[in-house]
C-alpha cells in the first residue's frame, strides 16, 4: 500500500498539463490574461504542447530555456538535434519551435510598411481615385483611420446603381469599432460626374455623425468623386 501511494503520488506531480490549475496552463493563461502575461517558458509550452509521461510541457521547456542560459539567441541557434537530445522533446515538436523563432527572426528583417496617412481630403482623393475610375455604378468605400489620421483599413460599404448606393450604418459602425478605429471618412462617387451633395447624401452623413458620436468616432469627411474631381463636405463647410 505504501509503494502505491509513492507511485499515485509521483503521477499526481507529473500530470498532464490539462487537468492543472487554470492558473498554471499557458494557453489560458494567454486567453484570460494576453501573452505578455507568459513567461518565455509558458510560450514555448505552448509550441510544445505535451510533455512526457513523468514530465509536463511546461517542466520540460523550463529545462530548455534554463539550458540556454534564458537567453532567446542561444536558443535560435539550435538545431532540431539538439532539441532533440531532451526527453520527450521530438522532431514535430523541435520542428515547431524552430519555426517560429525562424518567424521572429523574418520579423525583424522586415521593414515596417507605414500606412497612409489621410488627414486632408487632397490625400484622400489622391489614394482612392483609382478605385472610382470609370465606374459606371454607385460605390461608398470607407475609410477607418487610427488617432493619427493613418489608415487602418478601407472597406466597400455600399454598391448600387447609377444615381442611388445603399449604407447600412450598421455595418459601418461594427467594422469602427471591430479594428478600433478613432475616425472615419465616407466616401462615394456620382457617375454622372455632378459635384453636389444631395439631400440623401448630406442626411446619410448627419446620420453617420450622430451614430459614431455616440462611440466617440469622429466622421472626418465626406468626399463625393465625380469626373477628374471631388467635393469635400468638410471643405465645403457641411461639417462642423
Amino acid at each position: 500500500m505504501y509503494i502505491c501511494f509513492i507511485n499515485c503520488f509521483d503521477m499526481n506531480k507529473y500530470r498532464a498539463m490539462n487537468t492543472w490549475d487554470v492558473q498554471d496552463r499557458p494557453r489560458e493563461r494567454m486567453i484570460e490574461q494576453g501573452r505578455r502575461a507568459l513567461s518565455e517558458a509558458e510560450l514555448l509550452a505552448i509550441l510544445v504542447g505535451s510533455g512526457s509521461q513523468n514530465e509536463s510541457a511546461l517542466e520540460l521547456c523550463r529545462k530548455i530555456w534554463n539550458k540556454v542560459d534564458q537567453d532567446m539567441n542561444l536558443l535560435a541557434k539550435m538545431d532540431i538535434h539538439d532539441l532533440c537530445e531532451f526527453k520527450g522533446m521530438g522532431q514535430a515538436k523541435a520542428v515547431r519551435i524552430i519555426a517560429a523563432l525562424e518567424l521572429g527572426r523574418r520579423r525583424k528583417e522586415q521593414k515596417i510598411k507605414q500606412r497612409p496617412l489621410l488627414d486632408s481630403s487632397l490625400k484622400v482623393f489622391e489614394y482612392l481615385k483609382h478605385v472610382y475610375m470609370d465606374l459606371l455604378h454607385e460605390e461608398s468605400w470607407v475609410l477607418f483611420l487610427d488617432a493619427g489620421s493613418r489608415l487602418i483599413k478601407k472597406e466597400l460599404i455600399g454598391k448600387g446603381g447609377a444615381t442611388f448606393t445603399p449604407m447600412d450604418v450598421k455595418v459601418v459602425l461594427w467594422h469602427a469599432l471591430d479594428c478600433r478605429a478613432s475616425s472615419i471618412i465616407i466616401t462615394h462617387n456620382h457617375p454622372s460626374g455632378a459635384l453636389k451633395a444631395s439631400r440623401a447624401d448630406i442626411y446619410l452623413t448627419d446620420k453617420l455623425i450622430a451614430a459614431t458620436e455616440v462611440f466617440d468616432i469622429c466622421v472626418q469627411d465626406h468626399l463625393i468623386f465625380g469626373g477628374q474631381g471631388y467635393l469635400s463636405f468638410r471643405d465645403e463647410g457641411l461639417i462642423d
